[in-house]
């Protein structure tokens, strides 16, 4: 099902706004005193004041000097926070438009933005920004781990848990059985080409098939490269009473039967 739609008030679209971004520090600031305003007293101002912007004109100069803006916070026990900001203000931007949502879910357009301000520490207060920036460096080299020396422990708090259940009295505890290594997980060496091809020689003249499991006991060599060297001296044997082995190939076999025979 679609979503259902929903009423926008576009009575205000056409106003003028400004949008400014401010720092961390300013808007949690203004967060604190809003909450600390509609939280006292019997008469709660949820919109208290908390700053107020002074705009600068200099009636001699042209109208190519940008007008200047500052701001100042009204809170005065911010500590090293800076208390004044200059505004910079542009007017070259992507147009927008801020828009809002009340609790009631009611949608709202409150106007078009005209001009967009950076906030910067006003040169006033730039030595209590710096102040400020020390103390953000010194607080991120205070270390949060703690190291704790434990005494009279006698080192029972570092001990496997099994060694503490081997001391027990009266408590048997049952050791695993090392499993051997299997033959396949062994590492095997690559003998030379030539002198495997005689080994395997001498062992089709002993039987005429072989798999390829029994060859690599018997040779003690890596399953791929005796595969390699099989592929090229055998023909496996897909069906039939010999299904599952490897026999020699005929010109093999003859020569074979001609080196047993010298």
């Amino acid at each position: 099902m679609a979503e259902e739609a929903k009423h926008l008030e576009t009575g205000r679209a056409d106003r003028s706004v400004w949008l400014m971004k401010c720092p961390t520090i300013v808007s949690r600031a203004w967060q604190e005193a809003s909450a600390a305003s509609a939280a006292g007293g019997p008469k709660p101002n949820p919109n208290p004041v908390v700053a107020k912007v002074i705009l600068s004109l200099d009636p001699l100069s042209s109208d190519d000097d940008p007008a200047q803006f500052k701001m100042e916070m009204a809170q005065t026990d911010n500590g090293n926070k800076p208390k004044s900001y200059s505004l910079n203000m542009f007017k070259d931007f992507v147009p927008m438009s801020v828009f809002s949502e009340s609790n009631q879910g009611k949608l709202a357009c409150e106007g078009k933005v005209e001009y967009k301000f950076d906030m910067e520490p006003h040169r006033e207060n730039l030595s209590d920004y710096a102040k400020l920036c020390r103390e953000r460096t010194e607080k991120s080299m205070i270390k949060t781990r703690k190291v704790h020396v434990l005494e009279k422990d006698n080192g029972m708090g570092m001990r496997p848990l099994l060694n503490i259940i081997s001391l027990t009295p009266g408590l048997k505890v049952e050791k695993k059985k090392s499993i051997p290594a299997k033959v396949s997980d062994m590492k095997r060496t690559r003998r030379d080409r030539g002198e495997l091809e005689i080994i395997l020689f001498k062992l089709f003249e002993r039987q005429p098939n072989w798999s390829l499991k029994h060859l690599m006991q018997e040779t003690d060599q890596p399953e791929q490269f005796l595969k390699e060297i099989m592929n090229d001296l055998c023909v496996y044997n897909k069906r039939g009473p010999n299904q599952g082995t490897h026999e020699l190939k005929p010109e093999y076999k003859k020569s074979a039967e001609d080196t047993s025979a010298a």
